[in-house]
């Protein structure tokens, strides 16, 4: 009867994993849905919800670019033409570049990313309901790791019971379905987590991926400027049509040669 000795951390193991991951999904999808209704979704908000901070950088930057008031070239340079920002995404970008007026682009992009306008527009969309708090995408993401841990772990006991020597005291089947039984509950949850968490966004709640939802049609439908940067918030770089920009954007530094 030693199999009943991994039986039982087989089901702690499973249970806690299981427990830990409902939970998590429960705190995430807990949003004001209230405090969403009526809000329109600004660029930079749309921009967010898709893809984050690196996303809102993408969106400054290309706007500015169609404005002719900042350079970007395919060399991966960014030039100031315009050094007045309209707003304060823009002048986070201005102060990124910094008084020479030209910077490359990756470091750019990160620093614009990292900027106190871009975390204040984080904080607001948190407070509205609209994006998923730093804390709860990481406790979401570590819970479906523990459970996928927790399979393993299930898996292995179960194994190592069938493998052991001498009399287990049940047939070998039944010890199997035992550690089956646990071994399922892990892999419904993962199959649980993967379709009611994985269609959303990392960045959106459920209440934003709403209001995203909505954005193509509202904002995306005409041929206008506005309607092409809502395009590359909600589909990011792959969204914008000029070769010339979209190969600034994805350039990679490569080392210098001589």
């Amino acid at each position: 009867m030693f199999w009943v000795l991994l039986l039982l951390p087989a089901w702690a193991v499973a249970g806690a994993a299981c427990t830990r991951l409902c939970l998590a999904a429960v705190r995430a999808a807990a949003v004001d849905v209230d405090a969403a209704r009526g809000h329109d979704l600004t660029l930079y908000e749309a921009a967010f919800l898709s893809g984050g901070p690196a996303r809102v950088a993408d969106v400054a930057l290309v706007s500015m670019a169609r404005q002719r008031r900042l350079l970007l070239a395919h060399t991966g340079w960014a030039t100031v033409v315009d050094p007045r920002g309209r707003d304060e995404m823009e002048q986070s970008v201005i102060g990124a570049i910094g008084p020479e007026g030209q910077s490359r682009i990756a470091p750019l992009r990160a620093a614009t990313a990292a900027a106190d306008a871009v975390r204040g527009l984080a904080d607001r969309l948190v407070r509205a309901g609209l994006a998923v708090p730093d804390g709860a995408r990481t406790t979401v993401a570590a819970g479906v790791r523990q459970v996928r841990a927790a399979a393993l772990v299930v898996l292995a006991l179960g194994v190592t019971a069938l493998l052991m020597p001498g009399p287990t005291g049940m047939p070998r089947d039944l010890v199997a379905l035992w550690f089956a039984l646990p071994l399922a509950l892990t892999l419904s949850c993962l199959a649980i987590a993967r379709v009611e968490v994985h269609p959303y966004s990392p960045w959106a709640s459920p209440a934003g991926q709403r209001l995203l939802g909505a954005l193509p049609r509202r904002m995306t439908g005409g041929g206008d400027d506005r309607s092409y940067l809502a395009s590359i918030a909600v589909r990011g770089i792959r969204a914008i049509g000029e070769p010339e920009l979209r190969a600034a954007l994805t350039h990679r530094d490569q080392p210098w040669h001589d």
